[in-house]
């Protein structure tokens, strides 16, 4: 149930869901293969033109079921062609969503909370609240709005520029576990929206219990919000840290099953100047990921309004990654992508707050 409307949304089922819901309408099992290509692979949002099927099981399906989308309240493409899209849901709540092309492929940063309560000072999405957890459904809809706006319903699949999912939206993915993995068991699916587990990205502040998790149920790519080698300083910057600290997060890591040569675990590092961008940083981030199929990405800090940080200067990034690759672990330095419109990393934010309980007159 969607709250407003009585149907069932068929956006976020799981086809053993879908069997069991079919099978109260009186549905045979065998239309859910047609009608999740019809929402998967056509990107229909509506039955009006299901034409393999009857209009009476038509009838049925429209009666019982719909197909959402969230509304797009804004719709942004930066000078780099990024695109944000600002998406309302049917309570009202708000969440961002990214895509960041490249000539042949493209990455859509998805959401997994309206709000955050990681408060990582950083960041700009750390400065909400958690109003409350993305459903299944939620979080697949954001890859059918991508694919809405850049017509790619229906098309092969090295057609496509979303290829790639990461999520690194707002919100601490592992804190909102199921909803997540049922929404990426929807999108893996081959036979709908195909994204490959390969093409996976999953980002976490180190939620170090669910790090197992992820790793013999989910197996997709592990990446890890570390930016800083010292608890001191990372139970600041990352304040969960306090929970699971450093040596924690890196032994969950160093243990993750779909870690290898072929699929290292990304660890990411925004450089703060003076803050942890030294030298001796460097050399101590070299000597925590040893042993660990490891590779840092480098992201210069973003700025929002109201931050008390400051980027470190290219020349201090590029200095800092020398002396990781020196060690015999990439370190990409990130470019920023979507700045102008706010989509960069650890920009996103939207004005959604948690319901006020009313005072009695």
């Amino acid at each position: 149930m969607n709250g407003i409307d009585p149907r069932t949304d068929i956006v976020g089922l799981t086809r053993q869901e879908l069997a069991a819901r079919f099978a109260e309408c009186g549905l045979e099992a065998s239309l859910i293969k047609p009608v999740w290509n019809w929402v998967y692979v056509r990107g229909a949002t509506d039955f009006s033109g299901l034409s393999s099927l009857s209009k009476a099981r038509r009838a049925v399906l429209e009666m019982n079921f719909i197909i959402s989308r969230p509304e797009i309240i804004r719709d942004l493409k930066s000078l780099d062609n990024t695109h944000k899209w600002l998406l309302q849901f049917l309570d009202g709540q708000r969440i961002e969503t990214v895509l960041i092309p490249e000539q042949d492929r493209g990455a859509l940063c998805v959401s997994s909370q309206v709000g955050c309560t990681l408060s990582c000072s950083f960041c700009h999405t750390g400065t909400m609240p958690l109003v409350r957890n993305l459903t299944a459904g939620e979080i697949v809809s954001q890859g059918l709005v991508a694919r809405d706006r850049l017509s790619e319903w229906n098309q092969p699949r090295q057609a496509c520029l979303v290829t790639n999912l990461v999520l690194m939206g707002m919100g601490e993915p592992l804190f909102n576990y199921e909803n997540v993995a049922k929404a990426l068991a929807i999108l893996i699916d081959g036979e709908g929206f195909a994204i490959s587990r390969r093409r996976i990205m999953l980002s976490t502040a180190g939620v170090v219990p669910m790090i197992y998790r992820v790793g013999r149920e989910l197996g997709v790519n592990l990446a890890i919000s570390l930016h800083a080698v010292r608890d001191d300083l990372r139970d600041e910057l990352v304040p969960l840290n306090k929970k699971y600290p450093i040596q924690e997060l890196l032994q969950a890591c160093s243990e993750y099953p779909a870690a290898s040569n072929a699929r290292r675990i990304t660890f990411e590092y925004v450089m703060l100047d003076g803050i942890n961008d030294s030298d001796a940083d460097a050399r101590e981030l070299t000597r925590l990921l040893n042993g660990i199929h490891a590779k840092v990405n480098l992201i210069p800090w973003n700025p929002w309004p109201g931050a008390g940080y400051q980027s470190s200067p290219i020349e201090r990034i590029q200095s800092f990654s020398r002396i990781i690759n020196a060690a015999g672990f990439s370190a990409a330095i990130r470019a920023t992508r979507g700045e102008d419109i706010m989509a960069a990393c650890g920009q996103l934010k939207s004005d959604s707050e948690r319901p006020r309980a009313r005072t009695p007159r």
